[in-house]
């Protein structure tokens, strides 16, 4: 009895060990991966309005690895959707993208916000107003802020429009997730986001500020 007992014993150290080692080298996997996945990717930050929409648009460019809707350039810590939309924390509604440098660089991401935007106005967005829809570009270090900054004034001797440029560039500070309700609203909600979109007017003025650029 005593035999059967140390041998059922050393089974079941046999198998934690194996499911140890199995854990271990899942681990190790993954580990590798997002390393791998690390190097091979940046991160970059626009605020365009609405964050469905500009979570969307950048959903579509090819080199886009993933993105997130989220706060950024304000005081206060975690926001809620609620305290933003307030007008009393600072924050942006904005979208955190990372992607894939040997795919699309960094320049073309600012190029592309570009065309997704009316960067002619000040503290508004096609139908939304106050600060939390603001353009803004985040740069995450100074070779973003430089080229972001080369970009613009590239863009407004040829800006096919007449209005001045008025979307800032700064240094990003923390990003907070927005609630998960707000991720990619775009596929979880099709229809309303669409209303949403052509109600707002947002395309229309695209098109009337960038004629065929538009959104590329």
């Amino acid at each position: 009895m005593n035999r059967i007992n140390g041998f059922q014993g050393f089974l079941r150290s046999a198998f934690a060990c194996i499911l140890l080692g199995l854990s271990a080298l899942s681990n190790a996997q993954t580990g590798a991966a997002n390393i791998a996945t690390g190097a091979a990717s940046a991160k970059a930050a626009f605020a365009g309005g609405c964050f469905w929409c500009v979570q969307s648009d950048f959903e579509k460019l090819p080199g886009v690895i993933s993105t997130t809707a989220g706060y950024t350039g304000g005081r206060t810590v975690n926001p809620s959707y609620e305290q933003v939309s307030s007008h009393t924390t600072g924050h942006a509604e904005a979208v955190q993208v990372v992607y894939d440098p040997s795919k699309v660089s960094y320049q073309r991401l600012v190029e592309y916000f570009w065309r997704s935007i009316d960067p002619t106005v000040k503290d508004q967005q096609f139908c939304d107003h106050g600060s939390p829809y603001r353009t803004v570009i985040f740069a995450h270090d100074a070779e973003q802020f430089k080229t972001a900054q080369a970009s613009r004034l590239a863009l407004e001797k040829s800006k096919p429009f007449k209005d001045s440029i008025v979307t800032e560039i700064v240094m990003a500070g923390p990003f907070y997730p927005a609630e998960a309700y707000h991720q990619d609203y775009h596929v979880k909600n099709p229809i309303r986001y669409k209303y949403y979109r052509a109600s707002c007017g947002r395309d229309a003025r695209l098109q009337q500020l960038w004629g065929a650029q538009a959104g590329h």
